[in-house]
């Protein structure tokens, strides 16, 4: 049917080039009938996984909601954030979806739209704007409105109004370039205008469309103050928790299963798809593929990057030695190890026999240093143990076995190590190509302190790895990276604000806390939402059985007992304090003038009683009596 076994030919590797109309030939059928039961059984098991995996979600987010301090807190009033999103923007509301542009944020508005949307309700004036003078006019009238007498200004962040002033240059570059094209044309009519009204008016747009109700403008007489609109700093009181579930969980939902990318080289592959998410979300200690990318100090020379591969990745005595004899005389048995020096020279490794000897010293073989001798360059013998319990030949067997299994260069957690030609960088020089190391394992330590390799550039896609190793704040950056890269490599985009609450949610304790049962325990301490979750009788019983307490805060507490949730507009609270007349100080009582109250009023009015509007007759109008107390006038 092929070309052999071992045939590389597109149809042997299950391409399909008929169709049912054209005819499939035997070996296409079996592949296209392959194709399709894998497809079905794919979607099968990825409905069921993400299914399963958004209802974690929900259970360990359901009660994160913003306070009105601007902290995002849960139903015991701990602090997860300080700041929303590190912004405090509602995600709904922001206009761009923020990423990093040379090393600046994104604005959180269409700034470009909104000048465009002023300059053509504003009328324009007679006081035309130079190049110079937007930036100057911006940070002045910025500085006004946060220094003056309105405080409520202050809630602009210091990236918002960077943003403003980045905007405002590169619209001071484009009026400039216009004006030389004025000259050049001898223009009457400016080819940018812009006034002073309309700059006015188009900061105190981006303030208003940005604090929206938190403040109320000022008019620029200062006369009258108006209601500012809707606002894109997010609302006290907001269940940003189930929002955060909601925007992971229902994406993931449209990811294929089982997907592998190729990390720049095609034998190395990285698990992504729902299994990678499942990772990061469940915080495994031993991942599929742990990948550690290493940036190196000399990362433009490649002979240096072959020396540093080689003190990372495992090498093995029985990948570099030419033969391993077995030599037995009447006297005497032992084995001859021969280097392949060639072999090593050209993969630079650095291996000499003496160091051979000195693996084979110190390994798990347990021989000593009188049993291995090193004869020449190339040629090391090693002998049993005269002195053992056991005898040589068994002795010999036992050496036979792990003798090629003896790590000689690298690090034993290592697997694999390959150089990599990255991409080009902004800024960077574009003459030389840039390698990096792409190490297969988990020792981050141990790569970090290899000399060659940059530490402070190492990443790695271990999570709970990078927490051991560099910290808590390392691995929540670990979080939000892989899982932006996911989403992303599958295109789905998914707002920063989510990822990042996730992330800190699972590090909030101080350690990496997976959304599973074991960690939800951790995370958690309310016994009824735990028993709603899973384990039902186990958690009811331990409870009962110790005696805990557990306060009705939350959301699966609240629905259970029939209880108002404390979020969105159950969040706060009105209280009366009623207190009797009798028992109320002289000082705080009421003294009533009955002159100078209404007329009609009943008297004796009891003192400490407020006059109310009903206890006036002349709002009583009898509304079933005669039709002549009514007098209509058209």
């Amino acid at each position: 049917m092929f070309n052999g076994r071992h045939s590389k030919i597109p149809e042997a590797k299950g391409f399909v080039s008929n169709s049912f109309f054209s005819g499939l030939t035997p070996s296409e059928f079996l592949f296209h009938t392959m194709g399709g039961r894998e497809g079905l059984v794919d979607t099968a098991v990825k409905t069921a996984d993400t299914g399963y995996m958004q209802r974690r979600l929900v259970k360990c987010l359901e009660d994160l909601f913003v306070a009105y301090d601007g902290t995002v807190r849960n139903s015991s009033q701990e602090v997860i954030q300080f700041r929303y999103g590190d912004d405090g923007l509602d995600p709904s509301l922001v206009e761009v979806v923020p990423k990093a542009v040379d090393g600046n944020a994104t604005p959180p508005l269409d700034f470009e739209r909104i000048l465009y949307h002023i300059k053509a309700i504003t009328p324009p004036g007679n006081e035309f704007l130079k190049s110079t003078d937007p930036v100057r006019c911006t940070k002045e009238y910025l500085a006004e409105l946060t220094e003056g007498a309105n405080k409520t200004f202050s809630l602009l962040s210091e990236n918002f109004r960077k943003s403003i002033i980045e905007f405002m240059e590169k619209e001071s570059q484009k009026m400039a370039e216009a004006e030389v094209l004025e000259k050049k044309l001898n223009s009457k009519h400016r080819l940018r205008p812009f006034t002073v009204d309309q700059l006015l008016a188009f900061v105190q747009t981006l303030v208003n469309r940005y604090l929206g109700s938190n403040i109320l403008s000022l008019s620029r007489d200062g006369s009258d103050r108006t209601e500012a609109g809707p606002g894109i700093i997010v609302e006290p009181g907001t269940g940003v928790g189930a929002l955060c579930a909601q925007c992971i969980g229902e994406p993931a939902t449209q990811m294929t299963l089982k997907t592998f990318h190729f990390a720049g080289v095609a034998a190395m592959n990285i698990t992504l798809g729902v299994p990678r998410i499942k990772e990061i979300i469940n915080a495994t200690r031993c991942i599929s593929t742990p990948i550690i990318t290493a940036q190196l100090i000399d990362n433009r020379d490649a002979h240096k990057a072959r020396r540093v591969k080689a003190h990372i990745e495992k090498t093995l005595l029985g990948e570099v030695c030419e033969f391993i004899k077995f030599v037995c005389r009447e006297d005497e048995m032992f084995f001859i190890i021969k280097l392949a020096i060639e072999h090593i020279n050209l993969l630079q490794l650095g291996i000499s026999a003496e160091s051979v000897k000195y693996s084979i010293c110190t390994s798990k073989m347990k021989v000593r240093e009188s049993e291995v001798s090193v004869k020449s360059v190339t040629l090391l013998v090693v002998r049993p143990n005269p002195h053992g319990k056991e005898d040589a030949y068994h002795q010999m067997q036992h050496i036979i076995k792990h003798l090629p299994k003896v790590v000689v260069k690298g690090l034993p957690t290592i697997s694999r190590a390959v150089i990599h030609q990255r991409d080009f960088r902004p800024g960077e020089n574009r003459d030389s190509p840039i390698y990096e190391l792409l190490v297969e394992g988990d020792n981050l330590r141990e790569v970090m302190a290899t000399v060659g390799v940059d530490g402070h550039k190492c990443r790695s896609n271990n999570i709970v790895e990078v927490y051991n190793t560099l910290g808590i704040e390392a691995a929540r950056q670990t979080i939000v990276d892989e899982i932006t890269h996911t989403m992303n490599s599958h295109g789905l985009g998914i707002d920063s604000r989510h990822v990042y609450l996730l992330a800190d949610l699972m590090t909030c304790r101080g350690a990496v806390y997976g959304i599973t049962r074991h960690g939800l325990a951790k995370i958690k301490e309310s016994v009824l939402m735990l028993a709603s979750f899973e384990k039902t009788a186990d958690h009811l019983y331990e409870a009962s059985y110790h005696g805990q307490v557990n306060e009705i805060n939350g959301v699966s507490e609240s629905i259970i007992t029939g209880k108002p949730i404390n979020l969105g507009t159950g969040l706060f609270k009105l209280v009366q304090r009623h207190r009797r007349s009798d028992m109320v100080p002289d000082s705080h009582k009421l003294t009533l003038d009955l002159d100078d109250t209404l007329e009609g009023m009943p008297s004796p009015m009891p003192i400490g009683r407020r006059a109310k509007l009903f206890d006036v007759p002349e709002f009583h109008v009898n509304l079933y009596g005669s039709k002549k107390s009514y007098s209509y006038t058209r």
